[in-house]
């Protein structure tokens, strides 16, 4: 992010006193002001039902910032709030919000620019989505944007139902459907990676990969997300929407350019190839589980958990295996897996290079092991490389060195909050790391094929459940076993 360039902008916050603009949206908005894209011709517009008046407003907004910068920062960045009590669908709201945009576009210069957020309940996206173009809150001197949280619908049907909804005020690049796990400084270091590095650009490829992991691992369980997770799961929580655009990230081919658009046709070209399993296809390939109780530590069962009900049969553990129908990637598996109560929290990629056929003789004990590049997106932001090298003694043998780079303290001060990024993004109109409806569409028709099958639960199709603490069931590694695999990160057979 270049610094300084001060960007005019208002923006229009619906759900503006909700969880997730307290946590990091205003923190992110405030780190754009002390870096100078926003510095005296912008507004932020909150809206929600509850009644406020603008100062009470910005003494929300000065708590969730106040510690991170000078008293006159705080307040001079949040003198640039207000406020309107809305109810998103009465229409004669609206009318009172267009006329506060077009006088706060003329008290600070904002050239018409405005972005439209919705931090709101999913069945509401689509009521405000029109109500912002038939009720006139959309500029006609500046840009108009809007960011869409996800989910974005809950099937193929309900995203093109919200599709269609949404593009009746906006054309698709207008749109910009947040994956904040396309923000994370690691996961935009995968192109970097790939393309920046002749060696591993020209090893890129099923001649020199046998396969490609990728983890999203949580500690905890459900926690107070019950209402929500339970019609969600593990599937479309983790799997639909952060786990593939990861995914398309290392399967996609070298666009002709790093734009934005340029980037997009190279995802959804891989998109496009991405094979689509029948029942049997489902039943082969994915596996689905559910936490019980821990064994070492004792920790309540999913379907323990408060507004849980006892009988649920959600996924709370999916771990699936995915192929690419491509010359570059053909008979290649890409193993996923998404869980919640598991061993440790991380959130990586392994690929898992072929090994050499080269015998170093009978004194070598066959020691040679795969190459294996680990990219740790969280908690801590590394890289790892284990390669095969000389043991130090006096006869030949090999053993496995790992080369490791790990984010100073100073870089990660200096990376920008996930949300930062996108909302920064979306003010420079870069759609780089936001999913289009091409690849939005596909992820639905893969996500889809495994629901259709699971929700039958017919006796073929079981939901292992697997103790707290643990790294899912054994049919995860047996999945793996298959193949001649196994899952590079374990925690549970690491030693301390």
């Amino acid at each position: 992010m270049a610094e300084n360039i001060e960007l005019y902008q208002s923006i229009l916050l619906f759900g503006g006193t909700g969880d997730l603009a307290k946590r990091k949206l205003y923190t992110s908005l405030f780190n754009l002001y002390k870096k100078g894209y926003l510095v005296s011709h912008f507004a932020v517009v909150g809206t929600a039902r509850e009644k406020l008046t603008d100062d009470e407003f910005q003494q929300l907004v000065i708590k969730s910032i106040e510690k991170l910068g000078t008293e006159s920062q705080v307040r001079d960045f949040a003198s640039h709030f207000y406020y309107k009590a809305h109810d998103v669908t009465n229409l004669a709201d609206y009318k009172q919000l267009a006329d506060m945009l077009n006088e706060l576009d003329e008290k600070y210069d904002t050239h018409g620019n405005r972005i439209f957020y919705m931090s709101v309940a999913p069945r509401f996206f689509g009521v405000i989505g029109q109500a912002i173009k038939t009720e006139g809150l959309m500029s006609e001197t500046g840009y108009n944007r809007l960011m869409v949280e996800k989910p974005f619908g809950v099937d193929l049907q309900s995203a093109e139902e919200l599709q269609s909804q949404l593009t009746s005020g906006f054309e698709d690049n207008q749109l910009f459907r947040i994956d904040h796990y396309l923000g994370k400084e690691m996961v935009q270091n995968i192109p970097a990676l790939r393309f920046g590095n002749p060696i591993l650009e020209s090893a890129w490829s099923k001649d020199f990969i046998k396969n490609i992991q990728v983890t999203l691992s949580e500690e905890l369980g459900v926690e107070e997300r019950a209402g929500y997770y339970n019609t969600a799961g593990a599937l479309l929580d983790m799997i639909q929407n952060h786990t593939l655009q990861i995914v398309a990230w290392l399967a996609m081919e070298k666009p002709e350019s790093f734009s934005d658009s340029d980037v997009r046709a190279a995802k959804n070209s891989v998109f496009s190839k991405l094979r689509i399993y029948d029942k049997q296809g489902v039943i082969d390939n994915f596996v689905r589980g559910q936490y019980g109780r821990g064994e070492e530590v004792w920790q309540k069962a999913y379907t323990e958990e408060p507004d849980v009900p006892a009988d649920s049969r959600n996924d709370t553990f999916v771990a699936g295996r995915l192929y690419f129908d491509t010359p570059r990637w053909e008979g290649v598996p890409f193993y996923v897996r998404s869980g919640k109560r598991l061993a440790k929290k991380q959130t990586r990629v392994d690929i898992v290079f072929k090994n050499s056929d080269f015998n170093f003789g009978p004194a070598n004990g066959g020691r040679l092991q795969e190459n294996v590049l680990s990219i740790i997106i969280d908690p801590m932001g590394s890289l790892e490389w284990s390669i095969n090298g000389k043991a130090v003694t006096t006869d030949f043998q090999t053993d496995v060195d790992v080369l490791n780079w790990t984010m100073s303290a100073e870089d990660k001060a200096l990376a920008p909050d996930p949300y930062e990024r996108m909302i920064h993004d979306t003010m420079n109109g870069d759609g780089s790391n936001f999913a289009d409806w091409t690849g939005v569409q596909t992820s639905w028709k893969f996500i889809d094929a495994i629901n259709n099958v699971w929700d039958k639960d017919d006796e073929g199709v079981p939901l292992e459940i697997y103790p707290s603490g643990s790294m899912g069931p054994q049919a995860s590694d047996y999945l793996l076993a298959q193949t001649g695999d196994h899952w590079v990160f374990n925690p549970t057979t690491e030693a301390e």
